[in-house]
């Protein structure tokens, strides 16, 4: 199924940088992607009627991105050089210690306050589909070694696939996912609530307060994080949980059944209301669900409704928070002479 490969202006940074969009059409899927922040700014597909929706959270043009970094909310977003987060923004390689500025009370999120997902990548048609690359220089945000990071968006059929590939001059840590937020429904059509997840998980990384993972793996059988069975996001959001309290809801890493590095299925959303259903598949060893807990009301999305709490979900595919100071998470560091590669699927279909 062959894919059309547009690109056209997308508005200028309030410095004057040109920014663009690439549109990649099959008869299946319309994805729009952007090189300010490698985002995915739209991804229209069918419902059980056939007609097309846009369920990707987003804005119209650069400037309703450029205003929605003073939330960091990363919509849309590839996110790194650590996506998620680093305790105190700290770690150690090799007896040396690095600091990330701190973007999250005390820890650093998605690479410090000026992370990939406010960069201007560098664009590349191919065929089906687009590569963005970027280079991110030694010491950028406190990280060693000068990372050459490749993503690939391309089309088959209903399904977006996102192909990583990075590699370093120094020894570094990598950890990059995509932040998009779905709304099954179509954008802009009120929560996430009602959609149902299935997370294809026996374990998962309970937090503290600030988010970071402590006391390793725990069973999600017989808590609120257990969506081996299809379950409403919304079915246990507000139950007496510590863990939804420190999350706001749920944004928690669950660990993933199957092989770092093999592909496999990490979640299955379906929207009962349009039939829509996403399948998420992965060569991560986990995936952080985030119910957009704290989008925080003060952006109007592409049909000029408020984005708000729970106006949108995200799983994001990645390794597991604060990595480089847990050695008995899978490891993140990549090493020069390597290859960090990585990819994760977005499948869409109906449900009658």
């Amino acid at each position: 199924m062959a894919t059309a490969v547009t690109k056209a202006a997308f508005g200028k940074l309030p410095d004057g940088t040109a920014i663009d969009i690439y549109t990649l059409k099959n008869a299946e899927l319309t994805v729009r992607i952007t090189n300010y922040g490698a985002r995915i700014v739209s991804l229209a597909t069918k419902d059980r009627d056939g007609r097309m929706g846009d369920v990707a959270l987003g804005y119209d043009s650069v400037e309703g991105y450029v205003a929605e970094e003073v939330s960091k909310t990363f919509v849309g977003a590839i996110v790194g050089r650590y996506g998620n987060r680093i305790r105190n923004g700290k770690f150690s390689i090799d007896g040396h210690t690095y600091q990330i500025p701190l973007n999250n009370g005390a820890n650093a999120l998605h690479g410090g306050p000026h992370g990939f997902d406010d960069q201007v990548w560098t664009g590349k048609e191919l065929p089906n589909g687009v590569e963005m690359t970027l280079v991110s220089k030694d010491g950028d945000m406190g990280f060693p070694g000068t990372l050459t990071l490749h993503v690939r968006y391309t089309l088959a059929g209903s399904a977006l696939h996102m192909n990583y590939a990075a590699t370093t001059d120094k020894t570094t840590v990598v950890n990059v996912t995509n932040h998009a937020y779905f709304n099954l429904a179509g954008d802009g059509s009120g929560t996430i609530l009602d959609q149902v997840m299935q997370i294809n998980a026996d374990e998962y990384t309970p937090v503290d307060a600030g988010l970071i993972p402590v006391g390793g793996a725990k069973p999600v059988a017989g808590t609120p994080f257990d969506f081996n069975k299809p379950t409403a996001i919304g079915a246990r959001i507000n139950e007496p949980n510590e863990q939804l309290k420190f999350g706001g809801g749920y944004d928690h890493n669950w660990i993933l059944r199957g092989k770092n590095g093999e592909m496999k299925v990490a979640a299955r959303v379906y929207d009962p209301k349009s039939g829509r259903v996403l399948k998420v598949e992965t060569t991560e060893p986990g995936v952080q669900f985030y119910s957009g807990n704290a989008i925080p009301g003060l952006y109007k999305g592409k049909t000029g409704v408020m984005y708000g709490k729970y106006a949108g979900f995200c799983l994001e595919t990645q390794h597991y928070p604060d990595s480089p100071n847990q050695p008995e998470f899978p490891s993140t560091l990549l090493k020069p002479g390597e290859t960090m590669r990585s990819e994760t699927v977005y499948a869409f279909s109906v449900q009658k």
